[in-house]
């Protein structure tokens, strides 16, 4: 399908987080500063996981993962970002928007995917011990991995589609600093009571669908902590799962609060600042919670610079 006859519209004008330019200056520095904090650290992540052999267990094979999807799609938004803080003419092509759309969706719809999947790995790990190994099999990890792709990519296919096969002939200026779906339904002067239903239903599935499989998961796995005799495995088992829950948290609270609302909720400037949290802001905490709860991170990192060091003297 060529998008581009259904829209008089060539370009879009992202309007930003504000209009101030001092405001923009400092703005850019900050999110320069938190862009770099998070490529270093998914990066980080990414290395350890691969280089430790202590750490080539399923469950670092899907954090490895979360790592690569959280340094994907803050970088499909937050270069472009910085570039208009220091621009004047804040454009972006019509397929360029598309382009955007469908990476970030793709990728926020596989983090989602991906956190249901690490809930069911702590799961098996926690409630099933000794089936670990036989049920969390690497043939098993790379075919779950595959689906959560699969499955947030077809979501933003959809929505892409969807909303791109609209007309935009009301105004080329998009109130948010990234090209996301409410805001350009706002735009549109076809009817987008098809789009809505198709956000709610397809956004709503996996959102609800995962978090159900994260809940219940959960519920599991606190029944077996508190079965636990021991005080010290209790302890063990709750450090392990206090990290995913607290991602698992942050990621569903902001996604739930943005897309699972009727239109006439939308409010754009209030929906801008939540947006800067699940787009710049979860990205660079999720390694950080990771780094700084997980022992065995730390001491893989402990091993990398202590090498590091020794290679230096």
């Amino acid at each position: 399908m060529d998008i581009r006859n259904h829209s008089s519209v060539t370009e879009f004008i992202l309007l930003g987080l504000t209009d101030d330019p001092e405001l923009q200056i400092l703005l850019f520095i900050l999110f320069l500063l938190v862009y770099i904090i998070t490529i270093l650290g998914n990066i980080v992540m990414l290395v350890l996981i691969t280089t430790d052999p202590q750490l080539q267990t399923a469950m670092y094979f899907f954090l490895r993962h979360l790592s690569f999807i959280d340094l994907f799609y803050s970088t499909v938004i937050v270069p472009q970002t910085l570039i208009n803080f220091l621009s004047e003419r804040k454009a972006i092509s019509f397929l360029g928007c598309a382009a955007q759309m469908f990476f970030f969706g793709g990728m926020a719809g596989s983090e989602g995917l991906i956190l249901a999947v690490m809930s069911f790995d702590r799961y098996v790990a926690i409630c099933n011990p000794l089936l670990y190994t036989t049920v969390m099999t690497n043939n098993i990890c790379i075919r779950l991995v595959t689906s959560v792709y699969f499955g947030g990519f077809l979501d933003s296919l959809i929505h892409t589609i969807s909303t791109f096969s609209l007309s935009f002939c009301k105004s080329n200026k998009i109130t948010h600093f990234f090209c996301d779906i409410p805001p350009l339904l706002k735009l549109s002067c076809s009817d987008t009571s098809v789009n809505e239903i198709l956000l709610f239903f397809f956004a709503g599935s996996i959102q609800v669908g995962t978090l159900l499989v994260i809940l219940i998961s959960y519920a599991f796995i606190l029944c077996s902590i508190l079965r636990m005799p021991s005080a010290a495995g209790r302890h063990k088992a709750f450090n392990t799962c206090a990290s995913h829950f607290l991602c698992v948290t942050l990621f569903y609270g902001t996604a739930i609060y943005m897309y699972m609302r009727p239109s006439s909720k939308y409010a754009m400037d209030q929906d801008r600042v939540t947006s800067v949290f699940y787009t710049v802001i979860i990205p660079m905490l999720n390694p950080l919670i990771y780094s700084l709860r997980n022992k065995d991170v730390k001491e893989a990192l402990r091993k990398v610079i202590r090498r590091t060091f020794e290679t230096s003297y």
